[in-house]
């Protein structure tokens, strides 16, 4: 697996640094209020559980799995959502939690999605990655670990084709790694 990174971006020190900072924000920010943090699975795993362990404030986790990716390294422009019932975010502060923010589609779609439950106190969101690349959908994200450059990433809960999410860093990955795992699809 090492093999088909080209370079690596962010080693886990540097990630878990930031991950301090992060949570420290969100602490002062959220401050004598309870909320519910929904990663959206399944990349924000690792994050996910690492900047929780950071955030010393009463919170309930949830999860929805998501997906705009369905294989490939580019989104296909639809969201599925692939369960059917949403988490119970009555009355509450949401935080989303995320790998990546890049077409903006996932993230828009999860937000209007508990924004038209009409009972949420507020919503808000947070990615380990903001991809430097034009929005198809006018979302931002309110903390964000890091801005990257338009590169296909794995690593630290980052997939291609389900492999390498458990690389402790994050790097791109090579074309001929790329070409290699699509080949095989067919």
């Amino acid at each position: 697996m090492i093999a088909d990174i080209g370079k690596v971006l962010f080693h886990e020190s540097t990630i878990l640094a930031r991950l301090d900072e992060i949570a420290a924000e969100i602490t002062k920010d959220y401050r004598g209020r309870e909320i519910t943090v929904v990663g959206i699975l399944n990349g924000s795993c690792l994050f996910l559980g690492d900047l929780l362990r950071r955030i010393p404030l009463p919170l309930k986790v949830d999860c929805l799995a998501v997906a705009s990716y369905h294989g490939g390294t580019k989104s296909t422009g639809t969201v599925s959502f692939r369960q059917h019932e949403l988490p119970d975010v009555a009355g509450r502060h949401v935080l989303i939690v995320d790998d990546i923010l890049d077409t903006g589609r996932t993230l828009a779609a999860v937000k209007r999605t508990f924004m038209a439950t009409g009972s949420v106190e507020s919503v808000h969101s947070c990615v380990l990655l903001d991809k430097n690349v034009p929005r198809e959908e006018d979302v931002i994200s309110d903390y964000v670990g890091f801005t990257i450059p338009n590169e296909f990433v794995v690593g630290y809960g980052l997939d291609y084709m389900g492999h390498y999410r458990n690389l402790p860093f994050i790097g791109v990955l090579t074309e001929e790694a790329i070409a290699r795992q699509g080949a095989s699809l067919h």
